[in-house]
């Protein structure tokens, strides 16, 4: 392996090194996932190590006093350390003795922060889907977890999140669903802070106003923290969502399963009878429509007590479909595994059954903040095992909180130093303590 191109200068320019003002981005989805699993973290571990942790339990009950037995199914769901990435660097030995040795912490910092960075747009990729998620920079990165990531969502992609109102009611949809008390926590797009702000100084509200003037940050608000990011994910829908109204409206067919006891998928018409490979994305949130002439609108059932809610019925898509002149099969899911349930059982999630002629419109490309609760985002950095022979040790990076590996050594018989730090991670959220905040582009 050749030894790259290194550029360096005089060695008196690091008296100064301690005054470099580095470039940082935000590193809010490290820092607030839970990490709960301390055992697995201080592990010894490698790529595909899992780790299985239960979710609330489900029941559903009966009217009146005969008995009705129904399994007790315990919920899980499984964490997985699906990524690894490295930051490598050669030098000859005459570049370390000379010129770099006393260098070397500031390209580590750098290198530290670069992994950082990469763990921290993967682990926020979880607010945009649980199936595959592909980084148009890096299609070979960014494999999200199954069965992660919310199925509910605020904002139409088309409208602007600009208000404090607008927060309050997505917190209130969130609640009126049901969602795990304490810890509330929304993360929404640095770039979007300011108008929110701005739009809340118009407000009679003396002593926030007074706050908010002066730091311009948003902080808590209807019992929420709220924290920025610029590394949210942007999801890009398929070509339906991102057409004009009414030609994003598909129309109801058939589904997989007519008993309602778990819709997984379903088979729709859309106004174009055309042939498109990138009709719906896997991804993609859609939504039942009101108002549609002879059928009832959808609902929502409460989580916990499966009690009608104000919540219209969304779901997340799970994979890619084309249309087929006019015609699409879409797979859906909103808990764990399980898509639109009308049967009564414990996981029935909507108050009316699917039906041929319903309508539902698919949200345009966004980006994706989240609102969640119970510190459902969980995050695992393996400790990677000692690179024998060579020198290893384990770190954490002092501005993004990674746990990172850093290894060196000489490739025999040449004048090859390699610097190598890496690490391994997973994260997963869980469904139904989550909701997208969709940001229009």
């Amino acid at each position: 392996m050749a030894v790259p191109t290194n550029n360096f200068q005089n060695v008196a320019t690091y008296q100064i090194k301690g005054e470099l003002a580095w470039m940082l981005n935000s590193f809010v989805g490290i820092h607030s996932s839970n990490k709960k699993f301390q055992n697995f973290n201080s592990l010894t571990a490698n790529l595909g190590t899992s780790v299985t942790f239960d979710v609330t339990p489900r029941f559903i009950s009966m009217n009146g006093l005969v008995i009705t037995q129904q399994p007790s199914s315990q919920r899980f769901q499984t964490l997985t350390c699906s990524q690894a990435q490295n930051v490598a660097a050669g030098y000859t030995d005459q570049q370390f003795i000379l010129n770099l040795e006393d260098y070397m912490d500031q390209f580590g910092r750098a290198a530290g922060d670069e992994l950082g960075t990469s763990i921290e747009s993967d682990v926020l990729k979880n607010f945009v889907s649980g199936v595959v998620v592909n980084d148009p920079q890096d299609p070979s990165f960014g494999t999200a977890q199954t069965n992660s990531g919310p199925y509910r969502f605020f904002g139409n992609g088309v409208t602007p999140i600009n208000s404090y109102q607008q927060l309050a009611q997505a917190v209130a949809n969130f609640k009126n669903y049901g969602a795990a008390k304490g810890n509330y926590k929304g993360i929404l797009p640095d770039v979007d802070i300011p108008a929110i702000i701005g739009t809340g100084l118009n407000q009679f509200a003396t002593n926030r106003n007074n706050k908010d003037a002066l730091d311009w940050e948003l902080g808590p608000f209807a019992g929420t923290d709220w924290c920025t990011s610029n590394l949210l994910p942007v999801h890009v829908s398929g070509t339906i969502g991102n057409t004009a109204s009414p030609n994003n409206v598909m129309t109801v067919v058939s589904t997989n399963d007519p008993t309602g006891a778990n819709v997984t998928q379903i088979t729709f018409t859309e106004p174009t009878a055309g042939t498109d490979a990138n009709a719906i994305k896997a991804g993609d949130m859609l939504e039942f429509n009101d108002g549609v002439s002879g059928k009832p609108n959808m609902r929502f059932l409460t989580f916990i007590g499966h009690k009608a809610c104000k919540q219209h019925v969304q779901m997340l898509v799970t994979a890619d479909a084309a249309t087929v002149a006019g015609t699409i099969t879409v797979s859906v899911r909103t808990i764990n595994g399980k898509g639109i349930v009308w049967a009564q059982n414990a996981d029935q999630n909507v108050n009316n059954a699917i039906s041929a002629g319903m309508t539902v419109t698919p949200v345009p490309s966004h980006t994706s903040g989240i609102l969640m609760s119970g510190d459902p985002l969980y995050l695992a950095m393996p400790k990677l095992p000692d690179y024998t022979p060579f020198p290893s040790s384990s770190m954490m990076d002092p501005d993004s909180g990674a746990s990172i590996r850093h290894y060196y050594g000489n490739l025999f018989g040449q004048n090859n130093r390699a610097y190598v730090r890496d690490a391994i991670w997973g994260s997963t959220l869980i469904p139904e303590n989550s909701m997208r905040l969709v940001f229009p582009l």
